[in-house]
């Protein structure tokens, strides 16, 4: 079969940094397991906006509050970093374990998504000078501007209904999960599957045995 060309993200022809990943659910993806991928999918897509408002809801808290850079700053980074990060640390695990029938993407998505809400969770909450416009900076702003606090509201309530649906997921994929008779001891074995059937490491290690073997024959 042809090979696939990269589609993810949808960027245009001109843009001289190309699509990284190929991702088509309808195609790829089991039709009992479509509604749940594409659901995660907006969730991602939520959570990134969600961090976009708050970069906005920070900047005019920073505006009227000149003491709080540093959330202003952090609010920079969490939209920079967490954008790129959580799509190739739990979408993609998530999306290649469903494609796949994967234990071990399975194991990563569940490792690093519980963390993910985790911190959901965190950024709904708020506290001052973390970078989230969450519920108690919200309230502190409320005795400053009215209208940043407004916007720091509707910034909590996204910040609140990623938290519950992410939650919502988390439970729900760990029950797909276990209906479909996945084990750690599957997953170990298609870990070691993916690292022996790697030529590079193949190579090291036979050079490291072939290393190992030729010192002891030169040992007293």
């Amino acid at each position: 079969s042809a090979a696939r060309l990269n589609n993810w993200p949808p960027l245009p022809s001109f843009c001289p940094v190309k699509p990284c990943f190929y991702q088509d659910i309808p195609v790829e993806i089991p039709a009992d397991f479509q509604k749940t991928v594409t659901t995660m999918y907006y969730l991602w897509m939520a959570s990134t906006i969600a961090l976009f408002l708050n970069f906005l809801s920070s900047l005019a808290w920073f505006c009227v509050e000149p003491s709080s850079g540093s959330g202003f700053g952090l609010s920079i980074l969490w939209a920079l970093l967490y954008t790129p990060c959580s799509f190739v640390c739990w979408y993609r695990p998530m999306y290649k374990a469903f494609r796949s029938d994967s234990s071990f993407n399975f194991f990563v998505f569940f490792f690093v998504f519980f963390a993910q809400n985790v911190m959901y969770v965190l950024q709904a909450i708020g506290i001052p000078n973390w970078g989230f416009s969450g519920w108690i900076l919200s309230l502190i702003a409320l005795r400053t501007n009215v209208a940043v606090a407004v916007m720091m509201i509707l910034v909590s309530l996204s910040f609140t209904a990623v938290a519950v649906l992410g939650i919502i997921m988390l439970k729900k994929i760990h029950s797909l999960y276990r209906r479909t008779g996945a084990s750690f001891q599957k997953a170990q074995e298609e870990f070691a599957a993916g690292v022996f059937s790697n030529q590079a490491v193949r190579t090291a290690a036979a050079n490291a045995a072939a290393g190992a073997a030729t010192n002891a024959f030169r040992a007293p």
